[in-house]
C-alpha cells in the first residue's frame, strides 16, 4: 500500500484560513492524504471560521492551532503557505518537492459590524475552497501524467 501524501497548509496564525483550508481537504479528500495546518505564531482558532465552515457542514472546532516548529522534522509531499506574511516568514522545508503559495486576505482584519466581519469569513472561506478544488485537481493531473509515464517506460 503506497504511502499516504502529507499536506501541509501554512499561515501566520493558523486560526483562520489555513484551519479552514484543513477543513476542506480533509472534507474534499478523504483519507488521500495526510493532513495539518500550522502556525508561524499560532493563537487561538477563530469562532467566525469555526462559524463559517459550519454553515457548509463542515466542522473544524476540534482542530487545533499547531506551531510550524512542530512540523520542521516531517516531510511533506506539498506545503501550501495561505499569505504572503507566511510565505515569507516560512522555514525552509528541504525535502518538500512542492511549495505552493496563495495569497489571501486575512478575514480577521476585517473591521465593522459582526455582518461585515462574516461575509469576509464567507468570501475567504469559498475562495479556499475553490482553491482546494484546483489544487486536488492538479494533483490527480500529475498522477494520472506520473502513470502514463510510467507505462510508456514499461512498454
Amino acid at each position: 500500500m503506497p504511502k499516504k501524501p502529507k499536506v501541509l497548509f501554512l499561515s501566520t496564525g493558523n486560526s483562520a484560513r489555513s484551519q479552514m483550508a484543513e477543513g476542506f481537504m480533509r472534507h474534499l479528500a478523504g483519507d488521500r492524504f495526510v493532513i495539518a495546518s500550522a502556525g508561524i505564531e499560532p493563537g487561538g482558532i477563530n469562532p467566525m471560521a469555526v462559524e463559517v465552515m459550519a454553515e457548509i457542514g463542515i466542522d473544524i472546532s476540534k482542530q487545533q492551532p499547531k506551531n510550524v516548529t512542530e512540523s520542521l522534522r516531517e516531510h511533506f509531499a506539498y506545503v501550501t503557505t495561505v499569505c504572503d506574511a507566511a510565505k515569507e516568514r516560512a522555514p525552509v522545508f528541504p525535502f518538500t518537492p512542492n511549495l505552493v503559495h496563495w495569497n489571501l486576505i486575512d478575514p480577521s482584519q476585517t473591521e465593522g459590524s459582526y455582518e461585515n466581519v462574516r461575509d469576509a469569513f464567507g468570501r475567504v472561506r469559498d475562495e479556499i475552497k475553490s482553491k482546494v478544488e484546483v489544487f486536488l485537481k492538479d494533483i490527480a493531473q500529475k498522477e494520472r501524467d506520473q502513470e502514463h509515464a510510467a507505462a510508456a517506460l514499461h512498454s
